[in-house]
């Protein structure tokens, strides 16, 4: 059983001024407004600092919530009920430790806006291609605890591929000093692998080793519209046929969330006249030499020759690129403008992808009247599958329907082979899901690591695991 942290223990920790932060909404709420968080907020400076507090927290049985940009969506961030916790806040862990440009390294603190290392990374004329709508407040400690995906994990990967090493503080206090740039390493189990997606329950991150990679020389996008998911399955091939590793991101997205933009805003240019049903958004990077218009225009040429495509629009300047990703970045945000009964980050093989979409709707159908708005990382198979009232209605209209909508949404999800979490973790949301939908053996493996690495349970308990 844990104990409650209280002000007599958080006052016999002797921390420095400024690490007590007051426990405002920030702390306590999460973006979609479904969770509601307690606990006293500690933000210490240092790596040593979180290991005093992770410490003092083992001996005394006192559970901690390690918290980041506070972007998580899974409610993995969030205590609602049981004995007070530590919130334990990365946010003044910012320091860019160290830059190997000839490496493609950066050497970060946990607490370092993803935002910022990106410039940082651009700076010494490197990329670190991790992208996604949250970057100027999502955290990387964050982003590696739930081994989150984005726009480029086509290419690059998702944040396990970007990352080499990880200093971490472990649940007994103890500093794992693994800051390693190699990239090959065979010394024993790859405990990088196993902390990263662990999203907080075994040790708490406080640094990373991270990889970088040149920047495109030339940069490029385009709209095209499909005839339908099967279609755009067919142009993503074609795609990697005419442009190799240059294709950066291939997103498919349904004429819904335009509606939505044109619904509730936020405002954007949209790439269409006439809005198709179903639509790709690709971005390309060449090297030096290569021309993105070029190559898709190419593309553009074979695919309406094959009859996957109805129309098209290829971004003639940077400033036209910005407004396409545009229209794609604020779909998110005018989904939460209309307010979900259920979303659903899921991931399909790529060749179930139509089935799932052909099967949802009317699977959907049968439990009552909604809008759904699909779209998502084509390229890697995750859709964001998201489930909305209908027209005049809110989602408090549906609130007896809504375990109903998740449970057939992810049971078609399993049944084609897919994943209920794709890159947004499992948090608190989802631990029912995980132990409905896995292998049991997975889940006995699971609970034994918990078990040998956090004895008491202390770290982010209730998430992942019940």
């Amino acid at each position: 059983m844990l104990n409650p942290a209280t002000p007599d223990f958080v006052a016999s920790l002797n921390l420095p001024t400024g690490t007590l932060k007051e426990a405002t909404e920030a702390y306590l709420t999460e973006p979609r407004g479904r969770w509601k968080g307690q606990g006293i907020v500690l933000a210490p400076s240092s790596t040593d600092e979180v290991a005093h507090i992770v410490k003092a927290c083992h001996d005394a049985k006192i559970g901690i919530v390690p918290y980041s940009g506070g972007t998580g969506l899974v409610g993995g961030q969030m205590f609602e009920t049981g004995p007070t916790p530590i919130i334990l806040s990365l946010e003044r862990m910012t320091k860019i430790r160290a830059v190997y440009p000839t490496e493609n390294v950066m050497v970060v603190d946990a607490g370092c806006i993803l935002a910022d290392v990106q410039k940082a990374a651009t700076d010494a004329n490197r990329l670190f291609p991790l992208s996604l709508a949250s970057e100027g407040s999502a955290r990387i400690g964050g982003l590696l605890a739930t081994n989150a995906g984005g726009v480029n994990v086509l290419r690059y990967g998702n944040a396990r591929a970007l990352c080499l090493g990880l200093e971490v503080v472990r649940p007994d206090g103890t500093i794992w000093h693994g800051l390693s740039r190699l990239r090959k390493d065979n010394t024993g189990y790859d405990l990088r692998d196993l902390i990263i997606g662990a999203e907080g329950t075994l040790g708490v991150i406080t640094a990373a080793s991270l990889k970088l990679a040149p920047q495109p020389a030339n940069i490029g996008a385009a709209f095209m519209a499909v005839h339908s998911p099967k279609a755009a399955l067919d142009l993503l091939a074609l795609a990697g046929d005419h442009i190799g590793d240059g294709l950066s991101a291939f997103e498919i997205i349904h004429r819904q969330g335009l509606d939505f933009l044109t619904e509730v805003g936020p405002e954007v240019r949209m790439p269409f006249d006439l809005i198709p049903d179903w639509m790709v958004l690709i971005d390309v990077g060449l090297p030096r030499g290569l021309d993105p218009a070029e190559a898709l225009t190419n593309l553009f040429a074979e695919a309406l020759e094959k009859d996957l495509v109805t129309d098209g629009t290829i971004a003639q300047s940077a400033a036209q690129r910005d407004a396409f990703w545009a229209v794609r970045e604020n779909i998110p945000q005018a989904n939460r403008r209309i307010g979900s009964v259920s979303s659903h980050d899921i991931s399909v093989p790529l060749s179930a992808i139509p089935d799932f979409i052909a099967e949802g709707a009317p699977a959907l159908a049968k439990i009552g009247d909604f809008r759904i708005n699909c779209f998502g990382h084509l390229g890697d198979g995750n859709l964001h599958y998201n489930v909305f009232p209908a027209p005049g209605k809110t989602r408090a209209d549906y609130e007896t329907e809504r375990p109903l909508v998740k449970e057939a949404v992810h049971d078609l999800c399993a049944q084609l082979g897919g994943s209920v979490s794709a890159e947004h973790g499992i948090g608190r949301l989802k631990v029912d899901d995980l132990v409905k939908y896995s292998d049991p053996a997975k889940l006995a493996m699971m609970r034994a690591v918990k078990t040998a690495l956090d004895p008491h349970g202390i770290m982010n308990p209730g998430a992942v695991l019940a």
